[in-house]
C-alpha cells in the first residue's frame, strides 16, 4: 500500500493505473526519491504498474489507436480452413459489447480475404463506417452499394501513418493475417477476444509467430449465460 505522504497516492485505484496523469506522477515521485537519495522502491508502486506506464510513454504521440475485437473457438481459431466461421453464434449471439465497440471506431482495416467473405453476407455489416481493404491487387469495391470503401497496400506502419494523416483516432483491425501483421509491427493497443464454447480442432488461428514476446495487461473478463467468455487485454509492448 502506498505511504499516505506519497504524492499522487489518491490517483491509484486498487493498484490499477487509470490515466497517463498517474503515470506522470509515478515518474515524478521516483525521480524525487532518486534525487533525495532514497531508493525508488520507497514508493510502493508495483512493477506491473511501472511497466504499464513505460508502455504508455513509448506510445506517446501515436495518433491512431488500433484494436482487435474477434470471436474464436476455445482452441483459438477464428475460422475454419475454408474461411467459414459457422461455429460462431449467428449475428454474434447475445449482446456482448460488439455494437458499442463498433460505434467507437472511425475506420475498419481488413484484408482481402475478409472482405471477400463479408461480401457473401446477406447485408453489409459496416454501414456508415469507413472500411479500408488491404490488397496489392485491384479490387472491385463498387460491388457494395452505399459502403464507404477504400483500398490500400503497404506495411502496417505505412497504413497507420496514412490513417493518422486522414484524422483517424481509433481503428478496428480484423482478419487473421491482418491482425497478425499489425501485432508483429507493434501497432495494436487493445485486444478483445470472445471465446465460443466449442472446439473445432483445426482452422485459421488468431495469432501467429512473433519475433519476440508481446506482453499483455489483463483488463477485464466477462462471462455470458450462453457460455461466451470475453477477455480484454491492453498490449504493453
Amino acid at each position: 500500500m502506498l505511504p499516505m505522504e506519497a504524492p499522487g497516492a489518491d490517483r491509484l485505484l486498487s493498484g490499477w493505473l487509470q490515466t497517463s496523469v498517474a503515470c506522470n506522477l509515478i515518474a515524478r515521485d521516483r525521480q524525487r526519491a532518486a534525487n533525495s537519495g532514497r531508493s525508488p522502491t520507497w514508493f510502493a508502486y508495483g512493477q506491473a504498474d511501472i511497466e504499464y506506464c513505460q508502455s504508455l510513454s513509448r506510445r506517446e504521440g501515436r495518433d491512431v489507436r488500433a484494436s482487435v475485437f474477434v470471436g474464436t473457438s476455445v482452441d483459438g481459431f477464428i475460422a475454419r480452413r475454408n474461411g467459414d466461421f459457422d461455429f460462431l453464434p449467428e449475428g454474434g449471439g447475445e449482446p456482448h459489447g460488439y455494437e458499442e465497440f463498433l460505434a467507437s471506431v472511425d475506420v475498419l482495416v481488413i484484408g482481402r480475404h475478409t472482405y471477400e467473405k463479408v461480401l457473401t453476407f446477406d447485408s453489409w455489416p459496416y454501414a456508415g463506417k469507413r472500411v479500408i481493404v488491404l490488397s496489392s491487387r485491384p479490387l472491385h469495391l463498387a460491388k457494395v452499394g452505399g459502403a464507404v470503401l477504400e483500398q490500400m497496400s503497404g506495411t502496417p506502419a505505412e497504413i497507420t501513418e496514412r490513417l493518422s494523416g486522414s484524422g483517424t483516432q481509433h481503428a478496428y483491425v480484423d482478419g487473421g493475417i491482418t491482425v497478425q501483421r499489425f501485432i508483429r509491427a507493434g501497432l495494436i493497443q487493445r485486444i478483445i477476444v470472445t471465446r465460443v464454447p466449442v472446439l473445432i480442432g483445426d482452422g485459421i488461428p488468431l495469432f501467429g509467430s512473433l519475433p519476440a514476446d508481446v506482453l499483455l495487461r489483463h483488463v477485464l473478463t466477462t462471462t455470458y449465460p450462453s457460455g461466451l467468455v470475453k477477455s480484454e487485454y491492453e498490449v504493453l509492448t
